[in-house]
Protein backbone atom coordinates (compact mmCIF):
# COMPACT_ATOMS: atom_id res chain seq x y z
CA UNK A 1 0.00 0.00 0.00
CA UNK A 2 2.74 2.39 0.84
CA UNK A 3 5.02 3.73 -1.82
CA UNK A 4 6.89 6.94 -2.20
CA UNK A 5 6.09 9.93 -4.38
CA UNK A 6 5.93 13.53 -5.36
CA UNK A 7 6.79 17.19 -5.64
CA UNK A 8 6.93 19.58 -8.47
CA UNK A 9 10.67 19.99 -8.90
CA UNK A 10 10.20 23.61 -9.80
CA UNK A 11 8.08 24.24 -6.72
CA UNK A 12 10.50 22.39 -4.47
CA UNK A 13 13.36 24.53 -5.68
CA UNK A 14 11.17 27.62 -5.51
CA UNK A 15 10.64 27.37 -1.78
CA UNK A 16 14.40 27.64 -1.38
CA UNK A 17 14.69 30.77 -3.52
CA UNK A 18 14.21 34.43 -2.59
CA UNK A 19 11.01 36.21 -3.54
CA UNK A 20 12.48 37.52 -6.79
CA UNK A 21 13.24 33.96 -7.81
CA UNK A 22 9.67 32.90 -7.06
CA UNK A 23 8.27 35.68 -9.20
CA UNK A 24 10.59 34.81 -12.07
CA UNK A 25 9.63 31.13 -11.89
CA UNK A 26 5.95 32.06 -11.93
CA UNK A 27 6.46 34.21 -14.99
CA UNK A 28 8.56 31.57 -16.72
CA UNK A 29 6.45 28.46 -16.09
CA UNK A 30 3.01 29.60 -15.03
CA UNK A 31 3.23 27.01 -12.25
CA UNK A 32 2.89 29.15 -9.18
CA UNK A 33 -0.63 28.50 -7.98
CA UNK A 34 -2.91 31.50 -8.24
CA UNK A 35 -0.80 33.01 -11.03
CA UNK A 36 -1.74 30.11 -13.31
CA UNK A 37 -4.52 31.27 -15.61
CA UNK A 38 -7.98 29.89 -14.88
CA UNK A 39 -7.05 28.05 -11.68
CA UNK A 40 -9.49 28.57 -8.82
CA UNK A 41 -8.05 29.31 -5.40
CA UNK A 42 -10.29 29.94 -2.41
CA UNK A 43 -10.15 33.36 -0.76
CA UNK A 44 -7.44 33.58 1.90
CA UNK A 45 -10.11 34.17 4.53
CA UNK A 46 -11.74 30.78 3.73
CA UNK A 47 -8.41 28.96 3.94
CA UNK A 48 -7.69 30.66 7.27
CA UNK A 49 -11.06 29.48 8.61
CA UNK A 50 -10.17 25.93 7.60
CA UNK A 51 -6.72 26.21 9.16
CA UNK A 52 -8.05 27.64 12.40
CA UNK A 53 -10.76 25.02 12.83
CA UNK A 54 -8.49 22.15 11.81
CA UNK A 55 -5.42 23.07 13.82
CA UNK A 56 -6.91 24.83 16.87
CA UNK A 57 -10.28 23.13 17.40
CA UNK A 58 -9.62 19.64 16.11
CA UNK A 59 -11.70 16.62 17.08
CA UNK A 60 -9.76 14.16 14.96
CA UNK A 61 -8.07 12.39 17.87
CA UNK A 62 -11.34 11.97 19.79
CA UNK A 63 -12.89 10.46 16.69
CA UNK A 64 -10.00 8.07 16.16
CA UNK A 65 -9.84 7.06 19.82
CA UNK A 66 -13.47 5.96 19.81
CA UNK A 67 -13.07 4.15 16.51
CA UNK A 68 -9.89 2.31 17.51
CA UNK A 69 -9.93 2.11 21.32
CA UNK A 70 -13.64 1.59 21.94
CA UNK A 71 -14.89 -0.17 18.81
CA UNK A 72 -11.54 -1.83 18.19
CA UNK A 73 -10.63 -4.15 15.33
CA UNK A 74 -13.03 -4.01 12.39
CA UNK A 75 -12.58 -7.17 10.35
CA UNK A 76 -14.75 -7.24 7.25
CA UNK A 77 -18.02 -9.00 8.02
CA UNK A 78 -17.63 -8.72 11.80
CA UNK A 79 -20.07 -7.22 14.32
CA UNK A 80 -17.46 -4.61 15.26
CA UNK A 81 -17.42 -3.35 11.66
CA UNK A 82 -21.21 -3.01 11.79
CA UNK A 83 -20.76 -1.05 15.04
CA UNK A 84 -18.29 1.23 13.23
CA UNK A 85 -20.69 1.70 10.32
CA UNK A 86 -23.48 2.80 12.63
CA UNK A 87 -21.30 4.99 14.83
CA UNK A 88 -19.65 6.86 11.96
CA UNK A 89 -23.03 7.41 10.30
CA UNK A 90 -24.59 8.75 13.49
CA UNK A 91 -21.56 10.87 14.36
CA UNK A 92 -21.49 12.62 10.99
CA UNK A 93 -25.25 13.21 11.20
CA UNK A 94 -24.73 14.77 14.64
CA UNK A 95 -22.15 17.11 13.12
CA UNK A 96 -24.70 18.35 10.62
CA UNK A 97 -23.88 16.26 7.55
CA UNK A 98 -26.93 15.15 5.62
CA UNK A 99 -28.08 11.97 3.92
CA UNK A 100 -25.96 9.94 6.36
CA UNK A 101 -26.67 6.31 5.56
CA UNK A 102 -25.22 2.86 4.91
CA UNK A 103 -24.94 1.39 1.41
CA UNK A 104 -24.72 -2.36 1.18
CA UNK A 105 -22.51 -4.34 -1.16
CA UNK A 106 -21.83 -8.02 -1.55
CA UNK A 107 -22.37 -10.75 -0.80
CA UNK A 108 -18.92 -10.85 0.77
CA UNK A 109 -19.06 -14.07 2.76
CA UNK A 110 -18.73 -15.11 6.37
CA UNK A 111 -17.81 -12.93 9.28
CA UNK A 112 -15.44 -14.13 11.98
CA UNK A 113 -15.21 -13.36 15.70
CA UNK A 114 -12.46 -14.32 18.14
CA UNK A 115 -14.06 -15.34 21.44
CA UNK A 116 -10.92 -16.26 23.39
CA UNK A 117 -7.33 -17.24 22.79
CA UNK A 118 -4.37 -18.40 24.87
CA UNK A 119 -1.06 -20.02 23.95
CA UNK A 120 2.03 -20.96 25.91
CA UNK A 121 4.72 -23.59 26.09
CA UNK A 122 3.74 -25.97 28.86
CA UNK A 123 6.77 -28.30 28.96
CA UNK A 124 9.62 -28.57 29.90
CA UNK A 125 8.49 -25.37 31.69
CA UNK A 126 6.00 -22.57 31.16
CA UNK A 127 6.85 -19.98 28.48
CA UNK A 128 4.13 -17.38 27.82
CA UNK A 129 4.00 -16.60 24.09
CA UNK A 130 3.16 -13.50 22.08
CA UNK A 131 0.98 -14.70 19.26
CA UNK A 132 -2.34 -14.13 17.48
CA UNK A 133 -4.75 -16.39 15.64
CA UNK A 134 -5.22 -15.78 11.95
CA UNK A 135 -8.53 -14.28 10.83
CA UNK A 136 -11.08 -16.88 9.68
CA UNK A 137 -9.07 -19.67 11.34
CA UNK A 138 -11.09 -22.55 12.69
CA UNK A 139 -10.93 -23.12 16.45
CA UNK A 140 -9.30 -25.90 18.42
CA UNK A 141 -12.62 -27.01 20.01
CA UNK A 142 -11.19 -26.80 23.49
CA UNK A 143 -7.75 -26.76 25.07
CA UNK A 144 -5.06 -28.59 23.13
CA UNK A 145 -1.90 -29.68 24.99
CA UNK A 146 0.33 -31.32 22.42
CA UNK A 147 3.90 -31.95 21.31
CA UNK A 148 5.49 -29.25 19.16
CA UNK A 149 7.11 -30.34 15.89
CA UNK A 150 9.29 -28.22 13.63
CA UNK A 151 8.42 -29.18 10.05
CA UNK A 152 11.63 -28.18 8.27
CA UNK A 153 11.11 -30.42 5.23
CA UNK A 154 12.43 -29.01 1.95
CA UNK A 155 12.12 -31.83 -0.61
CA UNK A 156 10.27 -35.08 -1.22
CA UNK A 157 12.64 -37.15 0.91
CA UNK A 158 12.46 -34.89 3.96
CA UNK A 159 8.68 -34.57 3.70
CA UNK A 160 8.46 -38.36 3.58
CA UNK A 161 10.39 -38.53 6.86
CA UNK A 162 7.55 -36.69 8.62
CA UNK A 163 4.83 -39.05 7.36
CA UNK A 164 2.65 -40.29 10.23
CA UNK A 165 4.37 -38.03 12.81
CA UNK A 166 2.19 -34.91 12.84
CA UNK A 167 -1.28 -36.11 13.80
CA UNK A 168 -2.55 -34.16 16.79
CA UNK A 169 0.69 -32.16 16.98
CA UNK A 170 1.32 -28.42 17.00
CA UNK A 171 3.42 -27.84 13.89
CA UNK A 172 5.85 -24.99 13.21
CA UNK A 173 6.09 -24.43 9.43
CA UNK A 174 8.32 -21.34 9.03
CA UNK A 175 12.08 -21.12 9.13
CA UNK A 176 13.95 -18.94 11.60
CA UNK A 177 13.93 -15.25 10.63
CA UNK A 178 17.30 -13.67 11.44
CA UNK A 179 17.08 -10.59 13.66
CA UNK A 180 19.39 -7.58 13.63
CA UNK A 181 19.72 -4.60 15.92
CA UNK A 182 17.95 -1.45 14.74
CA UNK A 183 20.60 1.26 14.75
CA UNK A 184 18.65 3.78 12.65
CA UNK A 185 15.24 3.86 14.34
CA UNK A 186 11.93 2.73 12.86
CA UNK A 187 10.23 6.12 12.59
CA UNK A 188 10.80 7.77 9.19
CA UNK A 189 9.74 10.94 7.43
CA UNK A 190 10.13 11.48 3.70
CA UNK A 191 13.43 13.23 3.05
CA UNK A 192 13.89 16.24 0.77
CA UNK A 193 15.95 14.04 -1.54
CA UNK A 194 13.17 11.47 -1.80
CA UNK A 195 10.59 14.16 -2.47
CA UNK A 196 12.76 15.67 -5.21
CA UNK A 197 13.04 12.28 -6.91
CA UNK A 198 9.31 11.82 -6.70
CA UNK A 199 8.66 15.21 -8.23
CA UNK A 200 10.88 14.34 -11.19
CA UNK A 201 9.21 10.99 -11.86
CA UNK A 202 7.98 10.57 -15.44
CA UNK A 203 4.41 10.03 -16.54
CA UNK A 204 3.65 6.38 -15.66
CA UNK A 205 2.17 5.92 -19.14
CA UNK A 206 5.66 6.42 -20.62
CA UNK A 207 7.33 3.80 -18.44
CA UNK A 208 7.48 0.32 -20.04
CA UNK A 209 5.69 -2.31 -18.03
CA UNK A 210 7.35 -5.63 -17.19
CA UNK A 211 6.58 -8.31 -19.73
CA UNK A 212 4.18 -10.91 -18.26
CA UNK A 213 5.99 -14.17 -17.71
CA UNK A 214 9.42 -12.54 -17.78
CA UNK A 215 12.33 -13.84 -15.74
CA UNK A 216 12.01 -12.66 -12.11
CA UNK A 217 14.96 -11.21 -10.24
CA UNK A 218 16.94 -13.62 -8.02
CA UNK A 219 15.44 -11.91 -4.94
CA UNK A 220 11.89 -12.26 -6.26
CA UNK A 221 12.51 -15.88 -7.23
CA UNK A 222 13.85 -16.64 -3.73
CA UNK A 223 10.81 -15.03 -2.09
CA UNK A 224 8.45 -17.02 -4.29
CA UNK A 225 10.29 -20.27 -3.56
CA UNK A 226 10.08 -19.61 0.19
CA UNK A 227 6.38 -18.78 -0.08
CA UNK A 228 5.68 -21.96 -2.03
CA UNK A 229 7.65 -24.07 0.45
CA UNK A 230 5.66 -22.75 3.42
CA UNK A 231 2.47 -23.45 1.45
CA UNK A 232 3.57 -27.01 0.83
CA UNK A 233 4.35 -27.45 4.54
CA UNK A 234 0.91 -26.09 5.42
CA UNK A 235 -0.82 -28.57 3.11
CA UNK A 236 1.28 -31.44 4.35
CA UNK A 237 0.61 -30.66 8.02
CA UNK A 238 -3.13 -30.35 7.33
CA UNK A 239 -3.25 -33.65 5.46
CA UNK A 240 -1.31 -35.34 8.28
CA UNK A 241 -3.88 -34.20 10.84
CA UNK A 242 -1.99 -31.47 12.72
CA UNK A 243 -3.94 -29.93 15.62
CA UNK A 244 -2.53 -26.41 15.10
CA UNK A 245 -0.28 -24.82 12.49
CA UNK A 246 2.05 -22.02 13.58
CA UNK A 247 4.16 -19.64 11.52
CA UNK A 248 6.64 -16.85 12.15
CA UNK A 249 5.78 -13.15 11.91
CA UNK A 250 6.92 -11.94 8.49
CA UNK A 251 8.49 -8.82 10.01
CA UNK A 252 8.84 -6.69 13.10
CA UNK A 253 10.69 -7.11 16.36
CA UNK A 254 10.21 -6.57 20.07
CA UNK A 255 6.97 -8.53 20.17
CA UNK A 256 5.42 -7.02 17.05
CA UNK A 257 3.37 -9.61 15.17
CA UNK A 258 2.32 -9.15 11.55
CA UNK A 259 -0.70 -11.39 11.03
CA UNK A 260 -3.60 -11.43 8.61
CA UNK A 261 -5.90 -14.16 7.36
CA UNK A 262 -5.73 -17.93 7.58
CA UNK A 263 -4.78 -20.08 4.62
CA UNK A 264 -7.13 -22.48 2.90
CA UNK A 265 -5.64 -25.80 1.90
CA UNK A 266 -6.77 -25.94 -1.71
CA UNK A 267 -7.42 -29.01 -3.81
CA UNK A 268 -4.74 -29.18 -6.52
CA UNK A 269 -5.84 -27.75 -9.88
CA UNK A 270 -7.06 -30.50 -12.23
CA UNK A 271 -4.89 -31.61 -15.11
CA UNK A 272 -6.04 -31.09 -17.80
CA UNK A 273 -7.52 -27.75 -16.64
CA UNK A 274 -11.21 -27.69 -15.74
CA UNK A 275 -13.03 -24.35 -16.33
CA UNK A 276 -15.27 -25.15 -13.35
CA UNK A 277 -12.35 -25.39 -10.92
CA UNK A 278 -12.47 -22.59 -8.34
CA UNK A 279 -10.15 -21.76 -5.49
CA UNK A 280 -11.93 -21.51 -2.18
CA UNK A 281 -12.05 -18.17 -0.42
CA UNK A 282 -11.17 -18.21 3.28
CA UNK A 283 -14.43 -16.40 4.07
CA UNK A 284 -16.64 -18.88 2.20
CA UNK A 285 -18.56 -21.53 4.14
CA UNK A 286 -17.32 -24.24 1.80
CA UNK A 287 -13.73 -23.58 2.89
CA UNK A 288 -14.22 -24.32 6.61
CA UNK A 289 -13.23 -27.97 6.41
CA UNK A 290 -10.06 -26.97 4.56
CA UNK A 291 -8.90 -24.41 7.16
CA UNK A 292 -6.85 -25.89 10.00
CA UNK A 293 -6.41 -23.87 13.23
CA UNK A 294 -3.62 -21.34 12.59
CA UNK A 295 -1.69 -18.71 14.52
CA UNK A 296 1.36 -16.47 14.11
CA UNK A 297 4.03 -15.96 16.79
CA UNK A 298 6.32 -13.01 17.44
CA UNK A 299 9.68 -13.76 15.82
CA UNK A 300 11.72 -13.74 19.04
CA UNK A 301 9.43 -16.39 20.52
CA UNK A 302 9.11 -18.45 17.33
CA UNK A 303 12.87 -18.49 16.74
CA UNK A 304 13.49 -19.63 20.32
CA UNK A 305 11.13 -22.58 19.98
CA UNK A 306 12.84 -23.71 16.78
CA UNK A 307 16.29 -23.43 18.35
CA UNK A 308 15.17 -25.42 21.41
CA UNK A 309 13.82 -28.19 19.18
CA UNK A 310 17.01 -28.17 17.07
CA UNK A 311 19.00 -28.73 20.27
CA UNK A 312 16.95 -31.80 21.15
CA UNK A 313 14.40 -30.34 23.57
CA UNK A 314 10.95 -31.94 23.63
CA UNK A 315 8.38 -29.15 23.76
CA UNK A 316 4.70 -29.21 24.55
CA UNK A 317 2.38 -26.30 23.95
CA UNK A 318 -1.06 -25.50 25.35
CA UNK A 319 -3.38 -23.65 22.97
CA UNK A 320 -7.04 -22.70 23.20
CA UNK A 321 -8.47 -20.94 20.15
CA UNK A 322 -12.20 -20.27 20.36
CA UNK A 323 -13.59 -18.52 17.27
CA UNK A 324 -17.01 -18.27 15.64
CA UNK A 325 -18.16 -17.78 12.08
CA UNK A 326 -21.04 -15.45 11.28
CA UNK A 327 -23.35 -16.67 8.55
CA UNK A 328 -26.19 -14.71 7.04
CA UNK A 329 -26.74 -12.89 3.79
CA UNK A 330 -23.04 -11.98 3.60
CA UNK A 331 -23.74 -8.31 2.91
CA UNK A 332 -21.41 -5.55 4.14
CA UNK A 333 -21.91 -1.76 4.14
CA UNK A 334 -20.02 1.43 3.34
CA UNK A 335 -20.86 4.54 5.37
CA UNK A 336 -21.89 7.60 3.32
CA UNK A 337 -22.71 11.19 4.36
CA UNK A 338 -22.88 14.53 2.56
CA UNK A 339 -22.51 18.28 2.78
CA UNK A 340 -25.10 19.40 0.18
CA UNK A 341 -24.02 21.73 -2.59
CA UNK A 342 -25.56 25.20 -2.71
CA UNK A 343 -25.17 26.19 -6.37
CA UNK A 344 -28.34 25.32 -8.33
CA UNK A 345 -26.23 24.55 -11.42
CA UNK A 346 -23.51 22.54 -9.67
CA UNK A 347 -25.07 20.91 -6.60
CA UNK A 348 -25.74 17.65 -8.46
CA UNK A 349 -22.02 17.29 -9.08
CA UNK A 350 -20.00 15.55 -6.38
CA UNK A 351 -16.59 15.81 -4.76
CA UNK A 352 -15.72 12.75 -2.67
CA UNK A 353 -13.26 11.99 0.11
CA UNK A 354 -12.68 8.96 2.26
CA UNK A 355 -10.63 6.07 3.57
CA UNK A 356 -11.31 2.47 4.50
CA UNK A 357 -12.81 1.46 7.83
CA UNK A 358 -12.12 -2.28 7.86
CA UNK A 359 -8.97 -3.53 9.56
CA UNK A 360 -7.21 -6.69 10.72
CA UNK A 361 -7.73 -8.56 13.98
CA UNK A 362 -4.51 -8.25 15.99
CA UNK A 363 -4.51 -4.46 16.47
CA UNK A 364 -7.25 -1.86 16.53
CA UNK A 365 -6.84 -0.54 13.00
CA UNK A 366 -5.61 2.86 14.14
CA UNK A 367 -3.04 3.56 11.42
CA UNK A 368 -4.64 1.24 8.87
CA UNK A 369 -6.93 2.85 8.36
CA UNK A 370 -8.73 4.44 11.27
CA UNK A 371 -6.41 7.39 10.66
CA UNK A 372 -7.74 7.93 7.15
CA UNK A 373 -11.34 7.53 8.31
CA UNK A 374 -10.89 10.01 11.16
CA UNK A 375 -9.14 12.50 8.86
CA UNK A 376 -11.90 12.30 6.23
CA UNK A 377 -14.60 12.71 8.86
CA UNK A 378 -12.68 15.59 10.44
CA UNK A 379 -12.24 17.30 7.06
CA UNK A 380 -16.02 17.28 6.62
CA UNK A 381 -16.53 18.47 10.19
CA UNK A 382 -14.08 21.34 9.62
CA UNK A 383 -16.05 22.56 6.61
CA UNK A 384 -19.37 22.31 8.42
CA UNK A 385 -18.07 24.00 11.58
CA UNK A 386 -16.43 26.77 9.55
CA UNK A 387 -19.76 27.70 8.00
CA UNK A 388 -18.43 27.31 4.46
CA UNK A 389 -20.99 26.59 1.75
CA UNK A 390 -19.62 24.48 -1.10
CA UNK A 391 -21.15 24.89 -4.54
CA UNK A 392 -20.92 21.16 -5.31
CA UNK A 393 -22.02 18.40 -2.98
CA UNK A 394 -19.21 16.97 -0.82
CA UNK A 395 -19.61 13.28 -0.06
CA UNK A 396 -17.71 11.31 2.60
CA UNK A 397 -17.32 7.59 1.89
CA UNK A 398 -15.92 5.21 4.49
CA UNK A 399 -15.19 1.97 2.70
CA UNK A 400 -15.23 -1.64 3.86
CA UNK A 401 -13.63 -4.77 2.41
CA UNK A 402 -10.56 -2.80 1.29
CA UNK A 403 -8.22 -5.36 2.81
CA UNK A 404 -9.80 -8.12 0.75
CA UNK A 405 -9.31 -6.30 -2.57
CA UNK A 406 -10.93 -2.82 -2.50
CA UNK A 407 -14.27 -4.59 -2.50
CA UNK A 408 -16.45 -1.86 -0.97
CA UNK A 409 -15.17 0.98 -3.13
CA UNK A 410 -15.18 -1.16 -6.27
CA UNK A 411 -18.82 -2.09 -5.66
CA UNK A 412 -19.77 1.55 -5.01
CA UNK A 413 -17.97 2.80 -8.11
CA UNK A 414 -19.57 0.11 -10.24
CA UNK A 415 -23.06 0.99 -8.99
CA UNK A 416 -22.77 4.76 -9.28
CA UNK A 417 -20.09 5.55 -11.83
CA UNK A 418 -19.40 2.56 -14.07
CA UNK A 419 -17.00 -0.28 -14.74
CA UNK A 420 -14.49 -1.60 -17.23
CA UNK A 421 -16.26 -4.50 -18.91
CA UNK A 422 -13.91 -7.26 -19.89
CA UNK A 423 -11.12 -6.09 -17.58
CA UNK A 424 -8.81 -8.93 -16.59
CA UNK A 425 -9.11 -10.24 -13.06
CA UNK A 426 -5.96 -8.95 -11.38
CA UNK A 427 -5.50 -12.37 -9.75
CA UNK A 428 -5.86 -14.25 -13.02
CA UNK A 429 -3.38 -14.98 -15.81
CA UNK A 430 -3.08 -12.50 -18.72
CA UNK A 431 -4.79 -13.44 -21.95
CA UNK A 432 -3.03 -11.88 -24.97
CA UNK A 433 -6.06 -12.61 -27.16
CA UNK A 434 -8.62 -10.97 -24.86
CA UNK A 435 -10.51 -8.00 -26.33
CA UNK A 436 -9.67 -4.54 -25.04
CA UNK A 437 -11.71 -3.68 -21.92
CA UNK A 438 -14.65 -1.34 -22.55
CA UNK A 439 -15.79 1.45 -20.25
CA UNK A 440 -19.47 1.20 -19.39
CA UNK A 441 -20.53 4.44 -17.72
CA UNK A 442 -22.89 4.46 -14.75
CA UNK A 443 -25.61 7.04 -14.06
CA UNK A 444 -23.30 9.46 -12.22
CA UNK A 445 -20.13 9.09 -14.26
CA UNK A 446 -20.20 12.66 -15.53
CA UNK A 447 -21.11 14.07 -12.10
CA UNK A 448 -17.96 13.20 -10.14
CA UNK A 449 -15.31 15.91 -10.08
CA UNK A 450 -12.68 14.09 -7.95
CA UNK A 451 -12.11 11.62 -5.13
CA UNK A 452 -9.44 12.15 -2.42
CA UNK A 453 -8.17 9.24 -0.30
CA UNK A 454 -5.96 8.88 2.77
CA UNK A 455 -4.60 5.44 3.63
CA UNK A 456 -0.88 5.39 4.40
CA UNK A 457 -0.93 5.64 8.18
CA UNK A 458 -0.63 8.46 10.65
CA UNK A 459 1.99 10.57 8.80
CA UNK A 460 1.29 14.12 7.73
CA UNK A 461 0.52 14.97 4.11
CA UNK A 462 3.56 15.92 2.02
CA UNK A 463 1.80 16.25 -1.34
CA UNK A 464 -0.28 14.32 -3.85
CA UNK A 465 0.16 11.41 -6.24
CA UNK A 466 -1.32 12.73 -9.47
CA UNK A 467 -1.78 9.25 -11.00
CA UNK A 468 -0.35 10.39 -14.33
CA UNK A 469 -2.87 13.24 -14.61
CA UNK A 470 -0.61 16.20 -15.48
CA UNK A 471 -3.62 18.48 -16.02
CA UNK A 472 -4.28 18.71 -12.27
CA UNK A 473 -0.82 20.08 -11.51
CA UNK A 474 -1.66 23.82 -11.56
CA UNK A 475 -4.65 23.26 -9.28
CA UNK A 476 -2.74 21.20 -6.75
CA UNK A 477 0.27 23.50 -6.79
CA UNK A 478 -2.00 26.44 -6.03
CA UNK A 479 -3.82 24.58 -3.25
CA UNK A 480 -0.64 23.30 -1.61
CA UNK A 481 0.97 26.75 -1.51
CA UNK A 482 -0.74 27.87 1.75
CA UNK A 483 0.49 24.66 3.41
CA UNK A 484 4.12 24.78 2.32
CA UNK A 485 5.16 25.77 5.83
CA UNK A 486 3.46 22.57 7.07
CA UNK A 487 5.68 20.44 4.81
CA UNK A 488 3.12 19.82 2.04
CA UNK A 489 4.50 20.98 -1.30
CA UNK A 490 5.20 17.90 -3.41
CA UNK A 491 3.50 16.69 -6.57
CA UNK A 492 4.43 13.60 -8.52
CA UNK A 493 3.02 12.05 -11.67
CA UNK A 494 3.62 8.64 -10.15
CA UNK A 495 0.84 6.18 -9.56
CA UNK A 496 0.47 4.71 -6.11
CA UNK A 497 -1.43 1.52 -5.46
CA UNK A 498 -3.06 -0.61 -2.84
CA UNK A 499 -6.04 1.47 -1.79
CA UNK A 500 -9.44 2.82 -2.75
CA UNK A 501 -8.57 5.70 -5.09
CA UNK A 502 -7.73 2.97 -7.61
CA UNK A 503 -11.40 2.03 -7.93
CA UNK A 504 -12.02 5.50 -9.37
CA UNK A 505 -8.82 5.76 -11.38
CA UNK A 506 -9.53 2.38 -13.02
CA UNK A 507 -12.48 3.86 -14.93
CA UNK A 508 -10.85 7.17 -15.79
CA UNK A 509 -12.21 9.25 -12.91
CA UNK A 510 -9.85 11.56 -10.99
CA UNK A 511 -8.91 9.60 -7.88
CA UNK A 512 -5.98 10.68 -5.74
CA UNK A 513 -4.02 9.44 -2.73
CA UNK A 514 -2.02 11.90 -0.65
CA UNK A 515 1.70 11.42 -0.10
CA UNK A 516 2.35 10.84 3.60
CA UNK A 517 5.33 10.43 5.89
CA UNK A 518 5.75 6.74 6.62
CA UNK A 519 6.46 7.16 10.37
CA UNK A 520 6.31 3.47 11.50
CA UNK A 521 3.80 2.21 8.96
CA UNK A 522 5.65 -0.54 7.12
CA UNK A 523 8.12 -1.25 9.93
CA UNK A 524 5.75 -1.60 12.86
CA UNK A 525 2.04 -0.85 12.44
CA UNK A 526 0.84 -2.09 9.04
CA UNK A 527 -1.29 -5.22 9.64
CA UNK A 528 0.25 -5.88 13.04
CA UNK A 529 -0.65 -6.06 16.73
CA UNK A 530 0.98 -2.61 17.12
CA UNK A 531 -1.57 -0.93 14.85
CA UNK A 532 -3.02 0.92 17.83
CA UNK A 533 -3.91 4.45 18.92
CA UNK A 534 -0.65 5.03 20.79
CA UNK A 535 1.28 4.95 17.48
CA UNK A 536 -0.75 7.90 16.12
CA UNK A 537 0.85 11.35 15.69
CA UNK A 538 -1.73 13.97 16.70
CA UNK A 539 -0.16 16.99 14.97
CA UNK A 540 0.19 15.03 11.73
CA UNK A 541 -3.46 14.04 11.87
CA UNK A 542 -4.56 17.66 12.35
CA UNK A 543 -2.43 18.77 9.42
CA UNK A 544 -3.78 16.03 7.17
CA UNK A 545 -7.42 16.77 7.96
CA UNK A 546 -6.88 20.50 7.38
CA UNK A 547 -5.25 19.97 3.98
CA UNK A 548 -7.85 17.43 2.91
CA UNK A 549 -10.62 19.88 3.86
CA UNK A 550 -8.98 22.63 1.81
CA UNK A 551 -8.57 20.39 -1.25
CA UNK A 552 -12.12 19.10 -1.10
CA UNK A 553 -13.60 22.57 -0.54
CA UNK A 554 -11.73 24.15 -3.45
CA UNK A 555 -12.65 21.28 -5.77
CA UNK A 556 -16.28 21.90 -4.80
CA UNK A 557 -16.01 25.65 -5.42
CA UNK A 558 -14.29 25.93 -8.83
CA UNK A 559 -16.36 26.67 -11.93
CA UNK A 560 -15.16 23.65 -13.87
CA UNK A 561 -14.78 20.01 -12.86
CA UNK A 562 -11.38 18.54 -12.16
CA UNK A 563 -9.67 17.62 -15.45
CA UNK A 564 -9.54 13.94 -16.31
CA UNK A 565 -6.77 11.90 -17.82
CA UNK A 566 -6.84 11.49 -21.54
CA UNK A 567 -8.21 8.05 -22.38
CA UNK A 568 -5.94 5.98 -24.60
Amino acid sequence: MLKRRVISAALFVAVLLPATGLAQMANDSGAMGAKAAGVYRAPAADIEKIKDEGMNHSQVMQTLSYLSDVIGQRLTGSPSLVHANNWTRDTMAKWGLQNAHLEQWGPFGRGWVLNSFAAQVSSPYAIPLIGYPKAWSTGTHGVVNADVVYLDAKDDATFEAFKGKLKGKIVLISDIRPMKADFEGIGKRVTDEELTKMSAAPDPATVPRPTPGGTPSPEAAARMAAFQLVGRRMSFAYNEGAAMIVDNSRGGFGGTVFVQQASVVQDPPPNPPDPNYKRLSVYSKEAESRIPPQMTLATEHYNRLVRMIQQGEQLKMTVNLDASYIDGDGMVSNTIAEIPGTDPKLKDQVVMLGGHMDSWQAGTGATDNGAGVAVAMEAARILTASGLKPRRTIRVALWTGEEQGLLGSRAYVKQHFGEMKGARDRFGPPDPNAPKPELVKGPDYEKLSAYYNLDNGTGKIRGVYMQGNAAVRPYFESWLAPFSDMGARTLTLRNTGGTDHLSFDAIGLPGFQFIQDEIEYETMTHHSNQDVFDRIQADDMKQAATIMAAFVYQTAMMDEMMPRKERK
